[in-house]
């Protein structure tokens, strides 16, 4: 019995090694990236990568809210919003406020977060489809108000949006421009791309230890059966609503980050498409699983692009010319792949365990 306890021992000190492995080359991996990227596609495609940890963050704060405490949302992108232009209006030439960052960054969490509060508290009676049209309602009331809040005092200044937002600082090192550190130039892309990765992997951190806590386990209550969860004594109002808070704070942070990346504002990046996409993300990853909602938005930000650039050479190596426009052929075969995806992976392309049990017994 002593051997077999020993051999035990020996086998999970080498499978937590390999863990570890595991983690060393996929932190490898994640550092030289931008690097490898640049050197074979080009620095437009480092900058798609900057977008798609942005819209990991956006994915993940939806997932808070769809996937852990099962309330669809369909105007998650008034978050979004919320933040870039709380960013652009305290550090731009608009008010004249060049404000620093670390007073910036928490304080888009919070004004997002009170806009998540003031979202989830008339909709705590609201479920499915009627849930979805309200949350859908205030998307576009927040677009709508951003659009038009230029007269009779100017504040967003309106369809043209702001611009010259100052861009990330820490002390004299700008993200602006290109910095030498450690021997190693990189560009502004490459700056945000390691900044960005590193509030995603914070980001991550907290999702996981939500989703093991008290309050995760009341969401997880509350999306599989409401009365029930009221019955067993969770507070289901003020649950829901630290979940529309907590959701709209990775929003927040995400909108101020693109603000300060993009140096331009303006209502039409907040469109009801982008709630969609985002969406499209937390579902076709895997709504519930932390890494598989990672991956949706990964390869929904990145495919639609890898699309846009190969649909014409494809079409003029298959038929000597243009047929489609790229536009319309990249829409269309994103929705193709969609739908593909739904109809073979109905969970997701990672789904939660317990997600993909429930379905296997159903069917």
């Amino acid at each position: 019995m002593m051997r077999a306890l020993l051999d035990r021992f020996h086998q999970l000190r080498s499978n937590r090694h390999a863990v570890w492995i595991g983690y060393a080359l996929v932190a490898f991996v994640l550092a030289v990236l931008p690097f490898v990227v640049d050197s074979g596609l080009g620095r437009t495609w480092v900058r798609i990568l900057d977008f798609a940890l942005l819209y990991v963050l956006l994915a993940l704060g939806l997932n808070i809210v769809v996937g852990f405490a099962g309330l669809l949302d369909l105007g998650y992108i008034a978050f979004y919003a919320v933040g870039a232009y709380t960013w652009a209006l305290l550090a731009s030439p608009h008010f004249d406020l060049h404000l620093p960052f670390w007073f910036l960054i928490p304080l888009c969490a919070l004004v997002a977060a009170i806009f998540g509060v003031l979202l989830g508290t008339p909709t705590l009676r609201l479920r499915g489809d009627y849930l979805a049209i309200v949350t859908l309602g205030f998307g576009e009331i927040i677009r709508i108000f951003l659009n038009n809040l230029n007269a009779p005092v100017n504040i967003t200044n309106g369809p043209q949006g702001i611009n010259r937002i100052d861009p990330m600082q820490v002390g004299d090192l700008t993200f602006a421009r290109t910095q030498t550190l450690l021997g190693l130039e990189l560009p502004s892309v490459h700056l945000y791309y390691y900044l960005f990765l590193a509030l995603v992997l914070l980001s991550i951190f907290i999702c996981i230890r939500l989703q093991d806590s008290r309050l995760g386990r009341a969401w997880v209550a509350i999306r599989e059966d409401e009365v029930a969860a009221q019955a067993m004594g969770i507070n289901t109002r003020n649950v829901k609503l630290l979940a529309f808070a907590m959701g709209a704070t990775f929003g927040g942070v995400a909108g101020g980050l693109f603000a300060s990346f993009q140096g331009f504002v303006s209502p039409e990046s907040f469109g009801l498409l982008e709630s969609i996409m985002v969406l499209c993300m937390v579902v076709l990853g895997g709504m519930g699983h932390v890494a598989g909602v990672v991956l949706g938005a990964v390869l929904l930000a990145t495919l639609p692009e890898v699309l846009r650039h190969t649909a014409s050479p494809i079409q003029q190596q298959l038929f000597g010319k243009v047929i489609l426009d790229p536009e319309s052929l990249r829409m269309l075969l994103f929705g193709l792949a969609l739908i593909l995806v739904m109809l073979l992976r109905p969970a997701g392309l990672w789904p939660e365990t317990t997600r993909r049990r429930e379905l296997a017994s159903r069917e």
